[in-house]
């Protein structure tokens, strides 16, 4: 199953890095391929809302709509997306928000999925890898739009 992990070292807090992501109906703004994001029910509770979210992604030819889970975990900075329906036999990720001692937070994201279509798989399969390497990017630069430019970390 195909996955991908990485860890960025933001100039941001996590309390706002972890809003941001959290502000999911805003990724049509900014994410590569995402070209829309609605969510259908949002579950507040417990210090954890859950929101269950349709999410139209765009390639090429290439337009699928799946829906997703999303767990909002404040407390521990964490936010989990579980697949409920769409192209993917599989679809999960995560994302960790921890502050660091000299300011701004350690950004971790990881997801792994794996498309139903042998033939879709093959036909974007690369172009998902080369997606999830930019979105820890684009969620810095949206960061910056949003909170302001702070100056880098060492």
């Amino acid at each position: 199953m195909p996955s991908f992990r990485t860890s960025r070292r933001v100039s941001h807090s996590a309390d706002e890095m972890f809003d941001l992501v959290a502000d999911v109906e805003k990724y049509p703004l900014f994410l590569p391929l995402c070209e829309a994001l609605k969510v259908r029910s949002r579950t507040e509770g417990d210090q954890r809302p859950v929101l269950i979210a349709d999410m139209t992604v765009a390639y090429k030819v290439f337009r699928e709509t799946f829906t997703s889970k999303v767990t909002l975990d404040r407390e521990t900075r964490t936010i989990t997306v579980a697949y409920l329906d769409g192209p993917f036999s599989h679809l999960e990720n995560r994302w960790s928000f921890e502050p660091r001692p000299e300011g701004g937070c350690e950004v971790r994201f990881f997801i792994d999925w794996e498309l139903r279509s042998r033939t879709l798989s093959m036909l974007v399969g690369a172009a998902f890898e080369r997606v999830f390497r930019r979105y820890a990017e684009a969620f810095e630069q949206r960061a910056d739009r949003v909170y302001g430019v702070k100056p880098a970390l060492a």
